[in-house]
């Protein structure tokens, strides 16, 4: 789908920002480029959409040169997506969206039934926010929409560059999230830059690791992990790599699917005696309908009858694309050595463990060893 062949950016001032940059990715991938700051990953991604034009070499798209392209049409067919959004600030939220297709001479009717789509694919109602500003939205719906614009026209290749980086973490980590989701749906080939390697293994198929304008190494998250070509690789990739591969596992290749549970109006003495025979300290409690309605702790149950009475109701979960890293965080934050794992309906999917998260680590350590 996109090939860069020795591609290579110097400036006028003789500042050669790109060094004979070569790479291929593959119709539906993931690529991210990664990289300390000024390491040329950004001015890449631009040479891609001709928004800085290419010193040396050449990159093709659909093995077509895309400096035989039309500058416009090259454009159009390239969604972007930016760190700062960049929405039009007198267009509605519809408008904003449909920026490119109108460029395209979509008619109005699939112009609109299209931004329709696209903000339902963003999880934002279109009957709420069609008509409004980007002045009226928050900073993470904002970004929702330069994605949702940036797909407008429905384009086969996605450039985004640091996308959610100027959001807060919490949003970002959903964000995140999301979009992964719809790329499961939407399946294009992504260029995604970052600095962040945490963002790149969570996010990436496949990671180019830039420095002083080379590629230093084009791989998988996992390769990158545990087979760094260099110094500067590893030193990169830092000594917490184990902690860093948790990105690499999601919640449903290491939950318990058949947790034991309590209901609400179960009796106090009857829960405490089931944890004391599994050994466990914390218990699920489910509604009759399978939600997730909190935990007990086996010492807390003396102080009420009934479950519900000593409940724990507010503590957080995860869903099976949770990643590890992540589903950890969340459930040291929560003071419990399990969490919840639910679905969109918030019915209980199963369980996860911190037992279960040390033996995916160890399990991790080792296979870095034997590799």
């Amino acid at each position: 789908m996109i090939k860069l062949e020795r591609v290579t950016k110097i400036y006028p001032d003789g500042t050669e920002a790109v060094k004979e940059v070569s790479l291929e990715v593959k119709e539906g991938e993931f690529c991210v480029l990664l990289g300390p700051s000024g390491c040329g990953k950004t001015t890449t991604m631009k040479m891609i959409n001709r928004l800085i034009p290419i010193t040396r070499g050449k990159i093709y798209i659909d093995g077509v040169d895309n400096t035989e392209v039309d500058e416009d049409e090259l454009r159009r067919n390239i969604g972007y997506a930016i760190q700062e959004i960049g929405l039009f600030p007198h267009m509605t939220v519809g408008r904003n969206i449909e920026t490119v297709s109108v460029l395209k001479g979509w008619p109005k009717a699939k112009r609109k039934r299209r931004a329709e789509e696209l903000l339902e694919l963003v999880g934002m109602a279109p009957g709420e926010f069609t008509d409004k500003y980007p002045s009226e939205l928050s900073g993470g719906q904002r970004q929702r929409v330069g994605v949702a614009r940036a797909l407008g026209a429905d384009p086969p290749i996605l450039l985004m560059d640091e996308p959610f980086g100027a959001i807060d973490p919490i949003t970002r980590v959903r964000l995140q999230d999301e979009f992964l989701k719809i790329q499961q749906e939407i399946k294009k080939t992504i260029i995604f830059v970052t600095h962040d390697i945490y963002e790149a293994i969570k996010m990436g198929n496949k990671i180019a690791l830039m420095d002083e304008g080379r590629l230093v190494q084009y791989d998988t998250p996992a390769n990158l992990l545990y087979k760094p070509n260099n110094k500067f690789v590893e030193d990169f990739v830092g000594a917490d790599r184990a902690l860093k591969a948790l990105q690499l596992i999601r919640v449903k290749e290491v939950i318990c699917s058949s947790p034991s549970i309590a209901k609400a109006d179960d009796r106090a003495i009857a829960a405490k005696e089931r944890m004391e025979q599994e050994g466990i300290n914390h218990l699920v409690v489910v509604s009759d309908d399978g939600k997730f309605l909190g935990w007990i702790d086996k010492a807390e149950l003396g102080r009420g009858e009934i479950v519900r009475e000593t409940m724990k109701s507010s503590a957080p979960t995860a869903t099976v694309d949770t990643v590890l890293n992540e589903a950890l965080s969340l459930m040291l934050s929560s003071g419990l050595d399990t969490l919840a794992v639910v679905d969109g309906d918030n019915r209980l999917q199963g369980v996860l463990s911190f037992g279960t998260i040390q033996k995916a680590l160890s399990e991790i350590a080792q296979r870095g060893e034997s590799e």
